[in-house]
Formats: structure tokens, C-alpha cells, sequence
């Protein structure tokens, strides 16, 4: 899957982000903080590595050829991960040193994130597109 040419099944996707919002209700519900490493660490493995555990389990169960579903850009997708482990990493981290306040914020953002992105709505792809365009016309204007 670390190869840039090639999409990741919307499935697959779609099965990561409900793991990241099922892992941050969990650790709210339980005060099991830990449990936000478990997402932390399979996006760390994806951007690091480009092998994330959640979506090559997944992949298991897919029915289909992966090309018979709609790809998701993998490079976008990287953007996105890194976006969320930011999140949780900053939210982990905060419920580690106390900061309950700021553990909620970030563990709010990317669970709202996911759950946006599940229902079709992906806020990291706005960033992402918004953050290219302001870079282009920053571009243009220094050429002109």
C-alpha cells in the first residue's frame, strides 16, 4: 500500500475512521486513556511505514478486487492520517499530564473529523485543497 500510484478501497478508509471514533469514545466512556494508542500507532505505522494495521486487516475482508472499488488517493490520505495522529497524539498526551480540557478538544476534533469523513464529508481533503490553492496563488503572485 506504500506505493503512491495506486488508491486505497473506500472500505478500507472508511474502516480506519471508524476505528479512530470508536477508539476515542471508548477511551471517554472507559477513562481508558492507553486506548487512543491503539489508533496512534497504526497511523503512525501507516505514515511511517506505509503498512497500517487497521486497513491491512481489513483488507482481509474485502469481497471484491481492490480496483472494483472507489480509491481514495493515497497521497490525500496520508495528509488526513497525519492530521489525525497530530490529534491524538495531542490528545493522548494531554490526558497523560492532566490537561483533561485540551485531551477533550483534540480527542473531539479528530473523532468529529472521522465521523464527518464517514457520513461523506472529508475535512482533511478541505484543508488539503484549500492549503494547494493558497500556495499556488501565492506562487502566481511572486511571478507576476
Amino acid at each position: 500500500m506504500s506505493n503512491g500510484t495506486k488508491g486505497i478501497p473506500r472500505p478500507l478508509v472508511k474502516t480506519n475512521q471508524s476505528f479512530i471514533v470508536l477508539s476515542v469514545l471508548l477511551t471517554w466512556f472507559t477513562g481508558q486513556y492507553w486506548i487512543l494508542a491503539l489508533p496512534l500507532a497504526a497511523g503512525l505505522s501507516g505514515l511511517i511505514f506505509g503498512y497500517n494495521p487497521v486497513i491491512k486487516l481489513a483488507a482481509t475482508f474485502l469481497r471484491k478486487e481492490r480496483s472494483a472499488y472507489i480509491l481514495e488517493d493515497w497521497d490525500q490520505q496520508q495528509f488526513n492520517q497525519s492530521i489525525a495522529v497530530g490529534c491524538l497524539t495531542a490528545g493522548l498526551l494531554s490526558f497523560l499530564v492532566g490537561w483533561t480540557v485540551a485531551a477533550y478538544i483534540f480527542t473531539a476534533l479528530v473523532a468529529v473529523a472521522a465521523t464527518v469523513a464517514i457520513l461523506g464529508f472529508c475535512i482533511g481533503c478541505f484543508i488539503h485543497y484549500q492549503w494547494r490553492m493558497y500556495t499556488y496563488r501565492r506562487k502566481q503572485s511572486s511571478t507576476h
